[in-house]
């Protein structure tokens, strides 16, 4: 019996998606919570699994399309590919009709000029292939379509586009009508609903809070040895690697904890104090960026950090995120140093009042003061980090003490690392 599949509701406060990308193609057999397809909503990106196993007899909603949730996007029959190839052939007392010759599959077939296809062809495309064309001044007649049916996808369009570039079709229909080579026109592609949102979030932050920065520049030299030492058997006992991330995450739990303006909120005039640390870590994806929590991280250990950091991470790159992993952290920390910055100015995530931006660690000549006021200089692995603050809230000085004590702890770490 057919089974509908739905467009999924991943949280309370999501009552749409776009179908980002259809992992399997009209005809293909699936297994029970095998990946189907991918979608986008305004919280999170996630990979749908079937929900039956059988084939994909039908694709109802085409990548690129917005729907509610609920929304019936495809159809799952019963039976396997197998069976489906059985109950097609003919029983052998019986002569099966001659099969009419094999259309090449569009595909596989070049991309030509429009003049040279059949007069009655019908292009198939979404609204979206067609503003792309539009915007880059394309005739879809000369893009071969690798989606459903011939259907002519986004990638087909970005694939022509990097090959021969947005106005190859314009040039050659003009290529006899005009003396001059046509200008070459700049590349439009729509925003993801990921990008777009992040662009929203990021202009209403600079607008609601008025961003002050402080740098300090921190000597990581102990941590460092430290992890050099212990990195193989942490990872040995625990299954889990032993990044720099846990050491400056548990760090600014213990300082958050004794800073609580820094963990806090403004709503509606009024400072609300949050009893919980909920760190969110940004990752970057290939598509965008995203930021899931670690709840309540106040009351995990080291190691409890390091595995829900490790795992959030490795999941928000699978899209296997659910969205209220996704929601309400009180304070962030962004990694732009593990692409060689040594420090960034972070934007605040609302309705967080500040968030940690870590730097570069870098191996640096410092010079050092004993007790006894003796200069020295030696090679230590120091280490930027920025806090960016809500100034409607968190005063110079509260942000600077904040740092200064996030300094103490990092330089002279002594935790249990179990």
């Amino acid at each position: 019996m057919p089974t509908d599949v739905i467009m999924p509701q991943l949280g309370e406060s999501i009552f749409e998606g776009t179908i980002t990308k259809w992992l399997k193609k009209a005809g293909d057999s699936v297994e029970k919570d095998e990946p189907l397809f991918e979608i986008s909503t305004d919280k999170v990106d996630a990979e749908i699994p079937s929900p039956v196993a059988g084939v994909l007899s039908e694709i109802k909603v085409a990548e690129g399309a917005t729907v509610e949730i609920n929304t019936v996007v495809a159809v799952i029959g019963g039976a396997v590919a197998g069976q489906v190839a059985a109950e097609a052939t003919p029983p052998a007392s019986v002569p099966a009709p001659a099969a009419p010759p094999a259309r090449p599959a569009i595909a596989a077939r070049p991309a030509v000029p429009a003049a040279a296809l059949s007069p009655g062809e019908r292009i198939r495309s979404s609204p979206l292939v067609r503003r792309m064309a539009k915007d880059n001044n394309l005739d879809l007649h000369a893009i071969a379509g690798t989606g459903l049916e011939g259907r002519i996808t986004k990638e087909d369009v970005m694939r022509y586009l990097s090959e021969h570039g947005p106005s190859a079709a314009a040039a050659r229909q003009q290529e006899f009508a005009t003396p001059q080579a046509p200008q070459a026109q700049p590349l439009v592609v729509p925003m993801t609903k990921m990008r777009a949102i992040i662009a929203q979030r990021m202009v209403e932050s600079m607008a609601i809070s008025p961003h002050v920065h402080s740098v300090y520049k921190v000597d990581m030299t102990r941590i460092a040895r430290l992890r050099e030492r212990e990195k193989a058997g942490f990872e040995q006992r625990h299954g889990v690697k032993l990044t720099y991330m846990p050491f400056i995450a548990a760090a600014v739990v213990e300082t958050l904890s004794k800073f609580p303006i820094v963990n806090a909120s403004l709503e509606n005039g009024s400072i609300r104090y949050h009893r919980k640390i909920n760190l969110g870590i940004a990752v970057a994806l290939e598509w965008g960026l995203i930021v899931p929590v670690v709840k309540q991280a106040e009351e995990r250990s080291f190691l409890g950090l390091a595995r829900a950091i490790a795992d959030l991470a490795e999941r928000a790159r699978a899209k296997k995120l659910m969205p209220d992993e996704v929601l309400g952290s009180t304070f962030t920390l962004t990694n732009s140093g593990v692409f060689g910055d040594e420090f960034g100015t972070p934007i605040i995530n609302q309705p967080e009042s500040a968030i940690l931006a870590i730097g570069g660690l870098k191996k640096e000549a410092i010079v050092l003061t004993d007790a006894e006021g003796n200069d020295t200089i030696a090679i230590r692995s120091m280490q930027h980090f920025c806090l960016g603050f809500d100034h409607r809230i968190i005063d110079g000085a509260d942000a600077g003490k904040f740092m200064g004590e996030l300094k103490k702890t990092l330089e002279g770490w002594d935790k249990e690392m179990g």
